[in-house]
This record gives C-alpha cells, sequence and structure tokens, in this order.
C-alpha cells in the first residue's frame, strides 16, 4: 500500500488488517509512517513492514522496488495509491512537473520493477473522475508545455493512472489491473492550494473509510467479478469516455512512461 499514512490508504491499510491481511505499507512521513505501523500491529497482533519513500526522487523508489522484490517473492496486491497536489509547479529532481512524477510514474516505475513478483495478483490505482479534465500529451510528459494548473496537473495525473491500469490489462495479462474513483473526500490532499480547505473541511465529503471502500473490495473481491482494466466506482464498472477510452493514447502513455522512468522492456 503505498500512500498509507493518512486518508484513503491509511483506512483502506486499517481496514484491510482487520481482515487479516499481511501488509506491507509505504510513505514518505517517518512520524506517521510509525504510527499506522502501531495502529496495524494493535489489531492484528503484530507489526507490519513498512518502508519510507519519497516518490518525488525515482531513486528512491527503485531503492524501494529492490528491498520489496529481495524481501516478497509474491506480492497478491499492490496499491498504488500515493498522491498529491501543489500550489505552483514544482520539478523533480528528476525533471518533471511533481504531481505527475508523485501520483504517476513513480508508481508506473514501482510496479514495473515488481511485474513478475504480481504474477497472478492484482494492481490497483487510485484514480478520480476529475481525469475528465486531464490532458495528456505522451511526448511531453515533463508537463513544460503549458501554463501551470494545480487542478489540471492533479486531473491529468488520474487520467495517466486510469489509462495505466486500462494498457496493463493488455500487457500483463497474468495481472488483474484496475483502477477507481473514490469519490470526494476529506483527507490532507492539496494542502497549501485552495483546495486544501474544501478538502479538509467540508462537511458533505465522505470520510476516509468511505473513499477507502472500493479499494478494499477491488483487492479483496473474487477475481471473476472483476473486469480487466476496469474503472469502477462504489465497487461499479463505470463506462469511459474520450481520451480514457483511447487504447492508442493508453498504449503510447505506456511506452513514454517506460522511456521517462527507464523501465522500458
Amino acid at each position: 500500500m503505498t500512500g498509507a499514512t493518512s486518508g484513503i490508504g491509511r483506512a483502506a491499510a486499517l481496514a484491510l488488517a482487520r481482515r487479516g491481511a499481511r501488509l506491507v505499507l509505504v510513505g514518505r512521513d517517518p512520524g506517521r509512517l510509525s504510527r499506522i505501523t502501531r495502529e496495524i500491529a494493535e489489531i492484528s497482533g503484530a507489526a507490519p513492514d513498512a518502508f519510507r519513500a519519497d516518490f518525488a526522487e525515482l531513486r528512491q523508489v527503485r531503492d524501494l522496488g529492490e528491498r520489496l522484490r529481495e524481501g516478497y517473492p509474491r506480492i497478491d496486491v499492490m496499491a498504488a495509491n500515493a498522491g498529491g497536489m501543489f500550489w505552483s509547479r514544482k520539478t523533480t529532481a528528476d525533471g518533471f512537473e511533481s504531481t505527475f512524477q508523485v501520483n504517476h510514474l513513480a508508481g508506473f516505475l514501482l510496479a514495473s520493477l515488481l511485474r513478475d513478483r504480481l504474477e497472478g495478483g492484482r494492481l490497483v490505482l487510485t484514480s478520480s473522475d476529475a481525469y475528465t479534465e486531464g490532458r495528456i500529451d505522451p511526448g511531453e510528459l515533463a508537463g513544460d508545455g503549458r501554463r501551470y494548473s494545480a487542478g489540471e496537473a492533479y486531473s491529468t495525473s488520474k487520467l495517466a493512472n486510469l489509462l495505466t491500469a486500462s494498457e496493463a490489462s493488455r500487457r500483463w495479462p497474468g495481472v488483474l489491473a484496475a483502477s477507481y474513483h473514490p469519490g470526494e473526500v476529506r483527507t490532507r490532499i492539496g494542502r497549501g492550494t485552495i483546495a486544501s480547505t474544501y478538502f479538509r473541511f467540508n462537511p458533505f465529503l465522505r470520510s476516509a473509510e468511505q473513499g477507502a471502500d472500493t479499494l478494499v473490495w477491488l483487492a479483496t473481491t473474487p477475481s471473476d467479478g472483476l473486469s480487466p482494466g476496469g474503472y469502477y466506482a462504489d465497487r461499479r464498472l463505470v463506462p469511459v469516455s474520450g481520451p480514457a477510452a483511447d487504447a492508442g493514447l493508453a498504449a503510447k502513455l505506456w511506452e513514454a512512461s517506460a522511456a521517462a522512468v527507464g523501465a522500458a522492456g
């Protein structure tokens, strides 16, 4: 579970622990990572394995992938849930716009590194209905080609996750891949942006537990009831249209992402 220390990831980790899952937690903040580790230990009677990694540095993602490969010969479910939103354009040391790297490229790289460990398992990517506002140019993943908008950058990363799940189902037939919309959830997303107040204090938004429900369901429901590459909301398969339904775009994004993170082949 990436992004396991707060919001949807934390809620999903706790829910899966109550179901008896053996969890491996990934988070950026060491304090929050320690807290969720203790909480799960209280539920299950044993502390889960936990790894710190900042997805704004692909070097750390590669190191994480190696540690996971060394420790786990099989991974039943990888939940690619880490995410962020940034008020102004930030470029990572790897040369990419931060939202796109943290929300998409880092998870893509980690899944690629763990491909053989996921054989027979599942890949669940956190997307959002915000994908409809996303704009992807596979030839310009660095994100330098247009004026920056925090909302558009976030939406683009969520479109990328949806397309990745769709393309993974074609390229990795041994892995059941899917993406999902958690709904509008009260979380820490968007700290430092106008969206932060909306997502933290709006009383009409979903709780993190409600937002995590479809993730937990996708991780645990019998596989014969799921559609490979599907996009889900509230445990239901949801049709997509426009760029999200473009198989050619999905293939081009996959190739561009693989080249960007050095995972080609």
